[in-house]
């Protein structure tokens, strides 16, 4: 890391005016933003207890449904979709059913695919992961185990999947942002980085990156969005609540980087932003307590910011719309999203002048 820098107090918190953010968010509307990223598909079976299984110490569940849903990358794409923008995902799905119910999500959420490729099924499998819920009559449903169906992408559907970025691109046309969504899948690769960074400069857009487990990869982004774990990880440190090694490491991560702006997530300890030149601020958690679901609510973070910058947002109005549209998310139940009408009442209700 470096030598650190003395540790000095964050800076004080001069909210932005409610007037700017709300204009802000009518300014997301119809911005075209490409989203470079690990499609997922998320399912939730939901069952109600029944009793203890006699063949081992495990509940039974009675099964009362499904539900399909856009995850990973992909729901990063349905959170711009649903925020007002125009998203243009560009990805990979695999040759099988779990492809097949990705690809009409999108289209029943009216998103275009033409930027979606199917891989042949011996390179790649869409992942796939299938999340089961229980509950009693009475009582709130809970997360009970959690199973991947992932197939990293081989040496051979790596250089496809280079390929189909770079011809991608080329078809979306103007840009007014680009997104990267790495979920270690193998999709997201040196050289697709290098191609979505060379398309936003072409189109002189902000380009966000969030990587799940190669953050010190994402050099030169405008901006990237880690929760702290991933920074923890990265830089092979504890950050714990301890502020002035957050700070330390917030900063360590932007000069590694060399990016304009790093935003750190914290869960319900809120966010920090760090920016060149400016002492680190620190947002504190909107909304309750209370968590219902943190499932994909990092996907709505890196999507509001990055329609935010792409709408004119300094790096610390894109920072409180999206905390705002953190908090709203993680009050929901599974993989979810936020709307631009939810966005605004979060305003009008939060302390802004």
């Amino acid at each position: 890391m470096g030598t650190s820098a003395p540790a000095r107090t964050s800076a004080p918190l001069n909210l932005p005016s409610r007037k700017r953010l709300l204009a802000l968010v009518t300014a997301f509307q119809g911005r075209r933003i490409a989203v470079v990223a690990d499609l997922v598909i998320d399912e939730f079976l939901n069952g109600r207890v029944e009793r203890i299984s006699r063949e081992a110490p495990v509940l039974i569940l009675q099964y009362e449904g499904s539900d399909l849903r856009l995850g990973g990358g992909a729901n990063a794409v349905h959170n711009i979709k649903t925020l007002g923008g125009e998203p243009f995902p560009v990805g990979l799905v695999g040759n099988d059913s779990s492809g097949r119910s990705l690809l009409s999500l999108l289209k029943r959420k009216r998103i275009q695919t033409a930027g979606v490729a199917r891989a042949r099924a011996r390179d790649y499998g869409t992942p796939l992961k299938t999340r089961i819920l229980g509950g009693g009559f009475h009582s709130t449903r809970q997360q009970i185990v959690r199973m991947d169906r992932t197939r990293p992408l081989n040496v051979l559907g790596r250089r496809s999947s280079e390929t189909h970025v770079r011809g991608a691109l080329k078809r979306i046309g103007r840009v007014d942002g680009v997104l990267v969504s790495d979920y270690g899948l193998g999709f997201v690769t040196e050289e697709v980085l290098r191609l979505s960074s060379v398309f936003a400069r072409k189109h002189k857009a902000p380009l966000t990156a969030d990587s799940r487990h190669a953050l010190l990869g994402l050099e030169g982004v405008t901006a990237v969005t880690p929760n702290e774990p991933e920074v923890e990880e990265a830089l092979g440190l504890s950050i714990g609540h301890d502020l002035k090694k957050l700070e330390r490491a917030g900063r360590a991560l932007q000069a590694r980087l060399k990016t304009p702006a790093v935003l750190v997530t914290r869960g319900s300890d809120g966010m920090a932003l760090f920016e060149a030149g400016e002492r680190p601020r620190h947002i504190p958690v909107f909304g309750s307590d209370e968590v219902a679901d943190v499932t994909g609510a990092g996907d709505t973070v890196i999507a509001t910011f990055t329609l935010a910058l792409a709408a004119g947002a300094t790096p610390f109005e894109a920072a409180h719309l999206a905390n705002l549209a953190g908090g709203l998310v993680v009050m929901k139940r599974g993989t979810a999203t936020v709307s631009a009408r939810e966005l605004r009442d979060a305003i009008r209700q939060a302390a802004f002048a």
